[in-house]
């Protein structure tokens, strides 16, 4: 006869089973469920971590339990080779502009894009904040801000930064439009046109037009699907070309949600070192790791190394705000002379918002929210794509972030596929975008910050059927 968790355990998973809880959905909390089934809190625990051990829940530090995803789909292992190809100009990015043109019709079904619903942010209190910014603070708010932007909001993100291991101080920062432009300040600010910069392999198209646009040339580094960069193949890399800058997002990066470890981390630090290579670090994910913890940052775990650290609050806030920041070290001065002489500063109301949400830790309640609805929405994707892609399809296991990659039979061509889901009424962002020599042509990256609905549902069929 089963013992009492045992079966609480075997009623939870049918549960699962015939869809009463969903793929990411959070399960009743021990007290309550010990409440409700009349046994205890210790009981309803084991249950719990009885139905984890089997791969039907997973526990997510201060949220609860949830509904892990179902594995009828395959996650993607390779192991990427220690060589890479030669570094080439990047060309072909016009493609992505395309693209983005046609996606931003309202009419479609974004599946492509990584920009957060406006659900899964803080639209509210943003609105309230900026509000009382134009009313409490209009003649500042109304004026140009210095290059390096406003005291107060460089002060709260410096604060952040040191609570992190970053030691800086608010004369160490330079706000940016956005975490774009940020890398590319940071790739004037070490790089010439004709240069050779490593990148990881996917990448962030974003990142490819930025080089693009400076004329520089990308050396594709490979990433393992969960241990980020491949070391053995940057050393080849460093060793055979000239290589004047590594642009890195070493927690969570787009479009793979890899992290690496803190070992790994510090290898790369010192392997940059020994060959002389600055390391341009993006974390624009960094504050949305699915375990609850904040990953360290390179330049945390090595702060007298040669590192520019960019992110931004795009993917965590708003990416209509358009704030970001770069902490870059010894090349200080000459980022802050470039974002003068490209923008003169930022705008100035949003700093002073983003200011505010910082110091009242509106921003730190806010993060333990939108780590288990992100969490959530990637588990939930999973779930769905498992019923409508074809088998041999494998999906990524992002450890933070709300984006898939998603690898699909050989054969697939998926920039056919993406113009096809277009006339369809869905976007989607095709493999070859995330990479400077067209690889990955059997791939797709796919959004999960949506509303689950019924137009989701019905985008994710035609998908399929197009497929």
């Amino acid at each position: 006869m089963p013992s009492l968790y045992q079966q609480l355990a075997h009623d939870i998973e049918q549960g699962i089973a015939s869809g009463t809880y969903v793929a990411g959905e959070r399960l009743p909390g021990v007290r309550a469920l010990a409440r409700t089934r009349g046994v205890s809190v210790a009981t309803a625990v084991a249950a719990y971590e009885a139905l984890s051990d089997r791969g039907h829940v997973e526990a997510r530090p201060r949220s609860g339990y949830y509904v892990r995803a179902r594995q009828a789909l395959r996650p993607i292992e390779s192991r990427p080779a220690a060589k890479t190809a030669a570094p080439r100009l990047v060309t072909g990015q016009a493609m992505a502009m395309a693209m983005l043109k046609a996606a931003s019709d309202p009419a479609i079904v974004q599946l492509g894009a990584a920009m957060p619903d406006p659900a899964f942010l803080p639209t509210q209190a943003i609105g309230r904040v900026m509000a009382r910014v134009m009313q409490v603070q209009r003649s500042q708010a109304a004026g140009y801000m210095l290059p390096a932007g406003a005291p107060e909001l460089r002060r709260q993100i410096a604060q952040r930064m040191s609570q992190g291991g970053s030691v800086v101080s608010a004369d160490d920062l330079v706000i940016t439009t956005g975490c774009q432009e940020a890398l590319s300040l940071a790739l004037r600010a070490v790089t010439q046109p004709g240069d050779v910069v490593a990148v990881e392999s996917p990448v962030f198209y974003g990142l490819l037009h930025v080089l693009e646009s400076l004329g520089l040339e990308a050396l594709e580094i490979p990433v393992h699907h969960r241990e980020g960069l491949s070391l053995d193949a940057l050393a080849f890399a460093l060793d055979r070309w000239p290589v004047k800058a590594c642009v890195l997002a070493p927690n969570f990066g787009n479009p793979l949600g890899c992290g690496m470890s803190d070992e790994a981390k510090l290898a790369l630090v010192r392997l940059l070192g020994k060959h002389k290579v600055p390391l341009i670090e993006d974390d624009i994910y960094g504050d949305l790791g699915f375990d609850g913890r904040r990953p360290a940052t390179c330049k945390s775990l090595a702060p007298r190394a040669d590192i520019l650290l960019c992110s931004s609050y795009s993917k965590s806030l708003s990416p209509g705000l358009r704030i970001g920041w770069i902490a870059a070290g010894r090349h200080h001065a000459r980022v802050e002379y470039l974002k003068y002489v490209s923008s003169i500063a930022s705008p100035t109301a949003p700093q002073l918002a983003v200011a505010e949400l910082l110091a009242n830790g509106r921003y730190e309640r806010y993060l333990r929210e939108a780590r288990g609805k992100y969490a959530s929405a990637v588990a939930r994707m999973s779930d769905a794509l498992t019923h409508v892609l074809p088998h041999g399809t494998r999906l990524s296991q992002p450890q933070g972030g709300f984006v898939l990659w998603v690898e699909l039979p050989e054969g697939i061509d998926s920039v056919a596929l993406a113009h096809r889901a277009l006339r369809h009424g869905v976007s989607i962002a095709p493999g070859p975008l995330f990479s400077a020599s067209g690889k990955f042509k059997n791939c797709i990256r796919i959004s999960c910050a949506r509303v689950w609905d019924a137009r989701t549902e019905r985008a994710l069929a035609t998908l399929g059927k197009l497929i």
